[in-house]
């Protein structure tokens, strides 16, 4: 009895101690970094803040690339912890809402300091970062898929694709007219504005041809089609996250990424064998990065060549590599593991870098009228759930082609971004490509043939 007292007491003296020696330094510091505002670590968090505030307080922020890491690190997470937390909305996508139209808000109310606006700007149009964000996504998505999947994914997808178009642009321009707007100012200042692709490859040209057909300003077409862009991109974002909470709910209606039911992702038996390599092997992964580099700039000679948009044509040629199998599979498991990398960790400070240089916020509120917006929901809406449907009557699934619809109607490369975001689907950035760049390119091209033979007659 007596030794088993004995025993007790010096385990108790051995808790005891433990307990002494993992005091506050380090253990409980150690511990301190578990807690993360994004993937920033607490005390990491805390020293970014102080730092960019004396920066800013001591001269103009560097816009060089080992200071802007951290500023759009730092205020990108905040917005995106911030866009989480909202009940309800935060369940369908407010993360990558607030991530984009924060910023711009911070912006037109001066609640952002100068130095970070001005770094900012010159950072995103002088380093094309967006670009490589979307070369690592792109690549590494589409080498995570079944070859099977991408041959019949790209076939079947434009199907929907083209069949949601007819049916968003007929939906449109009635709601619209029916409330007083007008058939031609619906059709082509708010319906095609919408799945126009974006800023730069669709509301830009869009201007551009309005104001030489019309002989108008191009400034005023492109401050009547830039809110429409924007707004669509918004409800799309919200679509996508309502579709992400019905997978959820209802999980026979969609593959979490994959279009076609029962078909797996390739990458999972080339790291089933040896999981630790790739994550270990750095210089795989500097490979893998090297490589989606190279194919965007397979892109830009063809978009030189024969005027394909340079991420197009960087689709085509990374889907190419994946069906001959060009590539070893350890250097298709490196490319998702920098797509993941690319996912997590640079999504929400690509987000707020677009909200604070192309998002203008007093634009975005002077097309918050009620007609506007009642014809940019039904568009988008009736996109969607001409998407979700025939996706379904084809044998796929029709949450996830709901989802590479309601890109569509997002704001070019950055609301791909935002909406697989929302919808929890980076995976399906390749067909999210093919929807925002060619169905853009194709709606752009046929409503300046159709106006430029309107105004002739």
């Amino acid at each position: 009895m007596g030794k088993e007292q004995a025993s007790v007491a010096d385990a108790s003296e051995l808790s005891l101690s433990t307990a002494t020696s993992e005091k506050f330094w380090p253990h409980g510091w150690w511990k301190i970094f578990e807690i993360k505002v994004g993937i920033i670590p607490m005390p990491l968090f805390i020293m970014a803040a102080a730092l960019i505030a004396a920066l800013c307080m001591t001269g103009e922020l560097p816009s060089q690339i080992t200071t802007m890491v951290v500023v759009l690190g730092f205020f990108g997470f905040v917005c995106g912890e911030i866009g989480k937390r909202l009940p309800i909305l935060g369940k369908i996508g407010a993360a990558a809402i607030c991530a984009t139209f924060i910023p711009s808000a911070m912006v037109y109310y001066h609640l952002l300091p100068t130095s970070i606006i001005d770094s900012t700007k010159v950072f995103y149009k002088a380093t094309g970062i967006l670009y490589l964000y979307i070369s690592c996504i792109i690549v590494g998505s589409i080498f995570s898929m079944d070859r099977k999947t991408i041959m019949q994914g790209f076939l079947r997808i434009f199907i929907p694709m083209l069949c949601g178009e007819i049916v968003g642009a007929i939906v449109g321009t009635t709601v619209g007219t029916l409330l007083g707007l007008g058939s031609f100012n619906t059709l082509f200042f708010i319906v095609l504005p919408i799945m126009a692709g974006g800023v730069g490859e669709g509301a830009i040209p869009l201007s551009i041809g309005f104001s030489e057909i019309m002989h108008i300003e191009q400034g005023v077409a492109f401050a009547r089609i830039i809110p429409m862009v924007m707004l669509g991109s918004l409800t799309a974002i919200l679509t996508a996250g309502i579709l992400n909470h019905l997978g959820k709910r209802k999980p026979h209606l969609t593959g979490e990424g994959r279009l076609m039911p029962g078909m797996e992702e390739e990458i999972s038996s080339s790291t089933s064998h040896n999981p630790l390599k790739g994550a270990i092997d750095v210089t795989g992964l500097a490979s893998a990065a090297m490589m989606a580099l190279l194919l965007y700039m397979v892109g830009i000679l063809g978009q030189r060549l024969v005027g394909l948009p340079a991420p197009v044509g960087m689709l085509f040629a990374a889907v190419l590599v994946k069906l001959t199998q060009a590539v070893s599979p350890q250097m298709t498991s490196n490319a998702n593991v920098v797509y993941k990398f690319f996912q997590t960790s640079v999504t929400y400070p690509i987000l707020f870098m677009v909200g604070v240089a192309i998002t203008p916020w007093q634009s975005l509120m002077a097309a918050f009228t009620i007609p506007n917006l009642i014809v940019i929901i039904a568009t988008v809406l009736s996109l969607v759930t001409t998407g979700f449907f025939v996706g379904k009557k084809m044998g796929m699934h029709p949450i996830d082609v709901a989802v590479v619809s309601c890109c569509q109607s997002g704001q070019g490369g950055t609301g791909d971004v935002a909406i697989l975001t929302a919808a929890n689907r980076m995976v399906l950035m390749p067909f999210a490509q093919i929807a925002t760049r060619i169905g853009g390119a194709i709606n752009v091209t046929l409503a300046l043939v159709v106006l430029s033979h309107f105004f002739t007659f």
